[in-house]
């Protein structure tokens, strides 16, 4: 496999482990972006644009290699991009995080809802894993819908008591709140606020001028190869993902059928929870952005901000995922279920494969986006690969 770009001095590790997903990890076509105190230090890409080697979106036969602008979308990886939203709105003075989210959207109010906290909603402690009635992908993509089902379901726990992952819902939670403050579609705001002057290749709500750069993505399975272990998910797990009146069924089913994520119209919509479109290095480059100053971009958090980010909120047995989690105010935190640079690090998975972070101790931000998905929820072993390379890089 002939590998791309860029390797600073001291980070070969990064892309040694990078080639080595190729060829023993099944790694079909992917990208990895480190940057280290503002500047880009490793920028490889490797594989073809489509994970199943089809015709592309610009209609060209074949495996069509990826490029060193290539995107794809990144799942929950979009989680990150959303909560920053949300801080950013806070660190303005237009957004109190201890307010009640019926103060901005009176309608949220309903069912039991009344005392949720904007941070509750950013922490996964808002008990609106789920919906009674799950919506189609059609009315998932029209945040109207979405924003009404949100407001009339009723929590499953007391909100602020527990937390588990709102792997959908996240989309119409933080959509809504974002729109009723600024007025301004959340997809919109990202471009203008976020997305443009950090200069990262990050899209919520894909334009018709960059479809021809994004890559098809699809499930793989991972190789039978000597020496690589296939990971079992412990029976408590596999259990919740069996049982589909399980909270974990549930919340994942909240768009039922699944979406069609290569379909032009489900990459034009704006859910903040699940179908950004990035490449590697949009989403190292936003994360550089949250901890410090940025080559040619703009800083977004302040350093009180930064730390507000990464601040441990939730942390224990997850209710929707069923293992340990930790969240700060809408990033994951290295743990067990999510192992990320250092204790300090904050950023979030895409389920079966993106990861971006930052870590602030290390001025190390990280973005690694794939077109072939596996069954992993929050520790890709290709992304967990690259990461203990950085680590022994760094060490």
């Amino acid at each position: 496999m002939d590998v791309n770009g860029t390797v600073a001095e001291g980070f070969e590790p990064v892309g040694e482990a990078f080639a080595a997903n190729f060829a023993l990890l099944g790694e079909r076509g992917a990208a990895v972006a480190v940057y280290r105190e503002g500047h880009k230090i490793v920028d490889l890409w490797a594989g073809t644009r489509d994970v199943d080697g089809a015709a592309g979106v610009d209609g060209a036969a074949g495996a069509a290699p990826w490029e060193a602008g290539t995107a794809q979308i990144v799942r929950s990886a979009t989680k990150g991009v959303a909560a920053a939203a949300l801080l950013l709105l806070h660190q303005r003075g237009e957004l109190d995080l201890d307010a009640p989210v019926g103060t901005y959207w009176p309608q949220y109010k309903a069912a039991g809802k009344e005392h949720t906290l904007v941070r509750h909603l950013l922490a996964h402690r808002a008990g609106i894993p789920v919906l009674d009635r799950p919506l189609t992908p059609a009315e998932a993509a029209d945040p109207e819908l979405g924003a009404a089902a949100v407001a009339a379901q009723p929590p499953v726990w007391e909100p602020g008591t527990d937390h588990g992952y709102h792997a959908q819902t996240y989309s119409w939670l933080t959509g809504e709140l974002v729109r009723r403050v600024t007025g301004r579609p959340v997809g919109e705001w990202i471009a203008d606020e976020i997305a443009g002057p950090v200069g990262a290749d990050l899209w919520l709500g894909l334009p018709d001028s960059e479809h021809a750069r994004v890559g098809r993505v699809g499930p793989v399975e991972a190789p039978e190869a000597a020496g690589v272990l296939k990971t079992r998910p412990k029976r408590a797990v596999a259990e919740a993902y069996a049982d589909p009146d399980s909270l974990t069924r549930r919340a994942f089913a909240a768009i039922t059928p699944l979406p069609d994520e290569n379909d032009p119209a489900y990459r034009a919509a704006a859910l903040p929870a699940s179908n950004g479109i990035a490449t590697a290095d949009g989403l190292a480059r936003f994360y550089a952005s949250l901890i410090g100053d940025v080559d040619g971009g703009t800083r977004l958090f302040t350093p009180e901000t930064a730390e507000l980010a990464r601040a441990e909120r939730s942390a224990g047995p997850d209710r929707v995922l069923v293992v340990g989690t930790r969240f700060g105010l809408g990033y994951m935190l290295h743990g067990s279920a999510s192992p990320l640079l250092s204790p300090g690090s904050f950023g979030h998975p895409g389920r079966g494969g993106a990861l971006a972070f930052a870590d602030p101790e290390t001025g190390i931000s990280f973005g690694y986006v794939t077109n072939g998905f596996r069954q992993s929820v929050t520790a890709d072993p290709r992304a967990q690969a690259l990461v203990r390379a950085l680590r022994t890089a760094l060490a």
